[in-house]
């Protein structure tokens, strides 16, 4: 039987999420087998997972920042953080939902999947529940902050949060077992650890 219109959509979807997480997308015939599925409770799973709420954030302090300052070089750099954390999301929501699995589980710590799940209350962390992520009260001092004071808050924010996301890639390089999903943290450590080295130099330039 011929498939639908809607089957083959499917299908063309399910291909092209695929495609733009960066794995090779190959054609399942002659009785090819198809990559295992990551469980609920791998390091897969819990880094896309816990690395799209990291993200979110990133993408939240570039929004106010871009806000609250009209320096160029700030801006153009929040926009990029944005966008390319924007885009990274996605696809991790879009694994997720391509292995059937969660978005969010309940009662599991965070960084469970790299050894590290603590058993403290989350609301004693003041919503920081990675490595790297500012508390509320900061990303309120941001939002009341304004030019160079809001450049520099920003940037400080924004190299922690960095260094937590290096963390958490580089633990996916290790533990991670998909293709596609430790060339995407390895591809995160490389880039991330990159803009760490230009807001270095960016806020050096703002104290001086």
């Amino acid at each position: 039987m011929r498939p639908t219109r809607t089957q083959g959509a499917a299908i063309a979807a399910v291909a092209l999420a695929l495609l733009f997480a960066g794995g090779a997308v190959t054609v399942a015939t002659g009785g090819e087998e198809k990559p295992p599925t990551p469980s609920s409770d791998s390091a897969d799973a819990g880094f896309a997972r816990e690395m799209a709420v990291h993200h979110q954030q990133a993408v939240e302090m570039s929004f106010i920042v871009r806000d609250r300052t009209r320096d160029e070089d700030v801006r153009r750099l929040a926009y990029d953080i944005a966008n390319t954390q924007a885009n990274q999301r996605g696809m991790m929501l879009g694994w997720l939902d391509l292995w059937g699995l969660p978005k969010t589980v309940s009662g599991v710590a965070p960084m469970t999947w790299m050894g590290m799940g603590g058993s403290g209350d989350p609301g004693d962390l003041d919503g920081a529940l990675m490595p790297g992520m500012a508390t509320n009260t900061q990303l309120n001092e941001l939002r009341q902050a304004s030019g160079r004071e809001a450049e520099v808050l920003y940037l400080k924010l924004m190299t922690e949060h960095h260094r937590g996301g290096v963390h958490m890639a580089e633990g996916c390089v290790q533990k991670c077992t998909v293709d596609t999903v430790r060339n995407l943290s390895q591809g995160m450590v490389d880039s991330q650890q990159s803009e760490i080295r230009l807001m270095t130099d960016m806020l050096n330039k703002r104290r001086g």
